[in-house]
């Protein structure tokens, strides 16, 4: 996926932290009422750019499959170890106070994937843990639709547009197309980036959390999100 490779030195265009304070606040927020964590491991962190607001709150751990996006987090976010890894299979023997894992989950695009990305949280928290969910959309929520962004940093600017379809809602993906347009010092270019993201019922992801041994909970916000505590015993 080009955005995460070749493009990954444009993410402080497309993403800058600034974008999501807010969001990060009410992320925070959840995770002090529920189990007010000091260690935090991020799985999927991209950019960074949400690990960025967290950090002031909680000591963070950083987890993405992108040794690129992962130089990206490191270079905003100094402080927090990082860790090259798919959020499926890493294990880095060591605990933590609670999980977050954002929008990076929606690739995982089978039941398959989503359980064993809670199989990691699930293994990485210490007992009382919480680890927080933050899909984009459920099954139920999904709506085909457009969006775009984008901005400057420096003397680059670009644009994008990504276009959200389902070809068959029987099955549990849909496509995401970008149009990226990069404008720096050598001109203007247009690229083109597919994707592929999962989306599940809400009651799979409620049930999943259970038989990986969580005790779950959906949480409302601007987006649906999922929460899941481990046992103290």
């Amino acid at each position: 996926m080009k955005l995460y490779e070749e493009l990954a030195e444009w993410w402080p265009v497309f993403s800058p932290p600034k974008v999501f304070a807010k969001q990060a606040a009410s992320y925070a927020r959840i995770l002090q009422e529920t189990c007010a964590p000091r260690r935090v491991l991020e799985l999927g962190c991209g950019g960074g750019s949400v690990a960025y607001h967290l950090k002031k709150h909680f000591q963070m751990d950083l987890v993405d499959l992108s040794p690129e996006m992962l130089k990206m987090a490191a270079r905003l976010n100094p402080e927090c170890p990082v860790h090259q890894g798919d959020m499926r299979t890493i294990r880095l023997g060591s605990l933590f106070d609670a999980v977050f894992i954002n929008d990076a989950v929606m690739y995982m695009t089978t039941e398959r994937d989503l359980r064993m990305a809670m199989a990691t949280a699930y293994t990485h928290l210490r007992p009382g843990g919480a680890a927080l969910f933050v899909p984009d959309c459920t099954r139920e929520t999904f709506l085909e639709r457009t969006e775009y962004g984008g901005g400057e940093n420096g003397p680059r600017s670009g644009r994008y547009l990504a276009w959200m379809r389902d070809p068959d809602p029987s099955d549990t993906v849909y496509d995401v197309d970008f149009a990226i347009l990069l404008s720096g010092k050598d001109g203007t270019r247009c690229v083109h980036d597919p994707h592929t993201f999962g989306v599940f019922p809400r009651e799979c992801w409620l049930s999943w959390l259970e038989a990986e041994g969580f005790r779950a909970r959906q949480v409302e916000g601007k987006k649906l999100m999922f929460l899941g505590i481990k046992a103290t015993s």
